[in-house]
């Protein structure tokens, strides 16, 4: 076939990227066209996304990649993360700025939540795992503040379908973003509109459930006049990003077969799970507090968020302020040179999801728990990275209780790839091989599905297929046993003082 070309928009919480596939029939190849740097803005004590500077970033990338491919992108597509939201008025009004999910205004409302309606209900309805951040819970905090953008609110788009309406003028909800709200109903494909009713929430501003691969047609005629992309279509990837991840994973299956392989999409979170044909929503996935998240080719990423490598980016944050110029090298060869296994923290502990001060809160979680304090930035990084890798140590176990047998095989995919000690650690934690790649797998998946769109690429499985022709993954083989296994003795004690 002649070569093809898609765009992928892939935002992540704290930087953006314009990825331009270039597709021959056999193998991808990626051009990066614009790259830029995102994050939450604090205004008066609360946290926005600041959604018209970056939607100048995002029609600055697609001036970037027309100037250099023009016709030949085929289309073009949007990832964001999860959970959040925004609102649009009367006549597509926007009102006001959407939140962040690290906000600290949903801090409370799973119990208020729980008031209402059983935590057990809620799951029957969802099959989510429970988050604090989760969309339901950002509605109940803006009920219970009385605001009244919900009353005036005509429609409800998570962030990707915003972008996606500023590109195309169409409006609609992706499947695999929609399920992150915690207000979608797996089993029966719909939105949970009885759940809603019962916490007294509206239900009017929910609209048409798209799946992955959607054509919403050409770019405005605005947007192609200023790009020079007058032959993109503007086509739905697995907008979350971690649909799009995931899609990016080179496994290989057997017909038939139990798949043997899980993931783990590395990087400000890390997302591990495994492959589902149907969501599965039972006591066991609740009491592991798994989610049922919605997965390219009508799958279901059965799956658990863990905190991940936030909590390195916080550590060079609040060093950098204080006058370091520490890159992500920099941190590697400290973590590198600090003595392993001394001390561990809970990741997902609460204290580590948005403090002013990561390194401190590190050291006061180990000072609290009775272990030896990491004094030095080294021993801090080192505490952090060790106690993820014993983290996915223990989701390992809960992915293989659900999956019916033994994973041989963690796919890490994302740019967490990039951090080796980490991807070592995991496979020294996990006892299992670990095959590290692709890096840029999110917007990989966003391309490879644009691809499917298309009538370019077959299936899913041939997408995969082309992955394992077009990129290098990098295995890490278990190490130190011993050590890791009397170790992780230690850290499961430590979480439960914690």
């Amino acid at each position: 076939m002649a070569e093809k070309a898609y765009l992928a928009i892939d935002m992540g919480a704290s930087s953006g990227r314009h990825v331009v596939g270039r597709f021959d029939g056999a193998k991808l190849r990626l051009e990066e066209a614009y790259r830029f740097q995102n994050g939450p803005v604090e205004v008066a004590g609360s946290l926005f996304w600041d959604l018209l500077h970056q939607w100048t970033h995002v029609t600055s990338g697609l001036r970037a990649a027309g100037s250099r491919f023009g016709d030949r992108i085929a289309s073009v597509g949007v990832d964001t993360w999860g959970v959040d939201f925004g609102l649009l008025g009367r006549g597509d009004v926007l009102l006001g700025n959407p939140y962040h999910y690290r906000d600290p205004r949903t801090n409370g409302m799973l119990d208020k939540a729980f008031s209402i309606v059983p935590r057990e209900e809620i799951f029957r309805h969802t099959g989510l795992q429970f988050m604090q951040f989760n969309s339901l819970y950002q509605l109940l905090a803006m009920q219970q503040a009385d605001s009244p953008l919900l009353e005036t609110a005509e429609t409800l788009l998570m962030i990707p379908d915003l972008f996606h309406w500023l590109l195309s003028g169409e409006k609609c909800n992706e499947f695999t973003e929609a399920t992150t709200s915690q207000f979608y109903n797996p089993l029966e494909g719909r939105w949970a509109t009885e759940l809603l009713d019962r916490f007294g929430l509206p239900t009017r501003f929910l609209g048409a459930i798209a799946p992955p691969g959607t054509n919403l047609g050409p770019l405005r005629r605005n947007l192609v006049a200023e790009t020079g992309l007058s032959k993109a279509a503007v086509v739905l990837p697995g907008t979350h990003d971690t649909a799009s991840a995931v899609m990016a994973v080179p496994a290989a299956s057997r017909p038939g077969a139990r798949p043997d392989w899980c993931y783990i999409s590395l990087g400000t979170w890390a997302l591990m799970g495994i492959e589902s044909p149907h969501p599965v929503v039972n006591d066991q996935v609740m009491q592991l507090n798994f989610t049922n998240e919605g997965g390219v080719g009508d799958t279901f990423r059965l799956l658990k968020n863990i905190s991940g490598l936030w909590l390195v980016q916080e550590c060079r944050r609040v060093w950098n302020q204080a006058g370091r110029d520490w890159d992500w090298e920099d941190l590697n060869r400290l973590s590198a040179a600090a003595r392993p296994l001394v001390s561990f923290i809970d990741p997902d502990a609460h204290e580590f999801l948005a403090p002013t001060d990561m390194p401190e809160a590190i050291r006061e979680f180990t000072r609290k728990t009775g272990q030896t304090v990491p004094e030095d930035e080294g021993a801090v990084l080192r505490c952090a990275l060790d106690s993820i890798a014993m983290k996915f140590r223990h989701v390992l176990g809960m992915c293989e209780a659900l999956s019916g047998g033994r994973i041989e095989t963690i796919h890490v995919v994302g740019g967490g790839t990039k951090n080796r000690q980490l991807c070592q650690a995991a496979a020294d934690a996990c006892g299992r091989r670990v095959l590290a790649g692709p890096v840029e797998a999110t917007a990989t998946g966003n391309l490879m599905m644009q691809a499917v769109a298309a009538g370019d690429v077959g299936s899913i499985a041939e997408a995969r297929e082309v992955l394992r022709h077009s990129f290098d993954v990098e295995p890490y083989e278990p190490q130190n046993a011993s050590a890791w296994d009397d170790a992780w003795q230690r850290w499961a004690g430590v979480v439960s003082r914690g």
